[in-house]
C-alpha cells in the first residue's frame, strides 16, 4: 500500500466525527488492508457516571448475534488479552499472553464457523478512563495480511482515538475535586501510613489528616480507605509508582 493511501486512510479516521462516520472510514480501511471485517470498541468508566460505550463492526449477522445472545463479551479471550499487551497482536498467539481454556478455543470455534477466523487486535487503555480496542478480521481459508499488520496497529490506535473523542463528546466527564493536601493524605493512606503517622510526616496534626480524608471520602461518595484509595488510582489522582516511591522512613 503506497504512503499517500495510508495517509488518506488516517485522514479519514481522524475526521470522523459521529459512529456513521467512522464506521465508514473503518470499512474502506480493513477493504484497502485486505481484510474481511472490523470492530472497534472504547468503553468510558468513570466515577461520576454509568459506564459509556462506542461499539462499531461490521461482523457476519449471525456472529453478532451469538455473541449479544450469549453475553460472550465477558468471556471473550481477545478482551482479556487486550488486558496483556501495548501492542497489538494476532489472535494466533493469543496462548502467548493468557492461558486459554476449553471455552475460549470453543468461541473461537465458533467465530471460524461464522466468518471470524483469524483477526489483529490493538488495545488501548486510558488510566481513570477507560480502555478499547480495534479489530481487523479475516474470514476462514484467508490468511492474515501480514504486510498490512503495522499499517492496521497505526490505523487501529487512531481509530480509538477518534472512537474516544466521539463518545467523551456526548458526555461530559468531570471528577471530584481533590485538593493538594487531601492527595498527600490519600497517598500516605495507601502506603499503609495511619493518620497520626501521616500527620507527622506532613507536618499537621492528626485530627487535620482525619478531616482531609473524611472530605475526600465524601467527595468520592465513598465509605472506608480502601475505597477512596481505589478511586484516586482509577481517576489517575495517584498511581502506584506514587505508592511505592520513595517510602518514608523516621530519622
Amino acid at each position: 500500500m503506497y504512503h499517500h493511501h495510508v495517509e488518506s486512510l488516517l485522514q479519514g479516521i481522524v475526521d470522523s466525527r459521529t459512529e456513521n462516520t467512522l464506521h465508514g472510514a473503518l470499512s474502506a480501511a480493513r477493504e484497502a488492508m485486505g481484510f474481511h471485517h472490523f470492530a472497534v470498541s472504547y468503553d468510558l468508566r468513570t466515577i461520576e457516571h454509568d459506564a459509556a460505550t462506542v461499539l462499531l463492526h461490521d461482523y457476519p449477522a449471525e456472529w453478532a448475534k451469538v455473541y449479544v445472545s450469549f453475553d460472550l463479551a465477558g468471556k471473550d479471550p481477545v478482551r482479556r488479552a487486550c488486558d496483556k499487551t501495548l501492542y497489538g497482536f494476532e489472535w494466533g498467539n493469543l496462548a502467548d499472553l493468557i492461558p486459554m481454556t476449553p471455552g475460549d478455543r470453543q468461541m473461537l470455534a465458533i467465530g471460524r464457523e461464522v466468518g471470524v477466523a483469524d483477526g489483529y487486535t490493538t488495545p488501548r487503555h486510558i488510566p481513570g478512563e477507560g480502555s478499547g480496542s480495534c479489530s481487523f478480521v479475516v474470514s476462514e481459508s484467508t490468511a492474515l495480511p501480514r504486510t498490512m499488520l503495522f499499517t492496521a496497529e497505526i490505523l487501529g490506535a487512531v481509530a480509538l482515538g477518534a472512537a474516544r473523542s466521539i463518545l467523551v463528546g456526548r458526555q461530559r466527564v468531570t471528577k471530584p475535586v481533590i485538593s493538594d493536601r487531601q492527595r498527600e493524605c490519600i497517598l500516605w493512606s495507601a502506603r499503609g501510613k495511619t493518620a497520626g503517622e501521616t500527620g507527622t510526616i506532613l507536618g499537621i496534626s492528626e485530627e487535620t489528616v482525619i478531616q482531609h480524608l473524611k472530605l475526600a471520602r465524601e467527595r468520592y461518595d465513598v465509605h472506608t480507605r480502601q475505597s477512596l484509595v481505589l478511586s484516586a488510582l482509577f481517576d489517575g489522582i495517584i498511581g502506584f509508582r506514587d505508592i511505592f516511591r520513595g517510602r518514608w522512613r523516621p530519622k
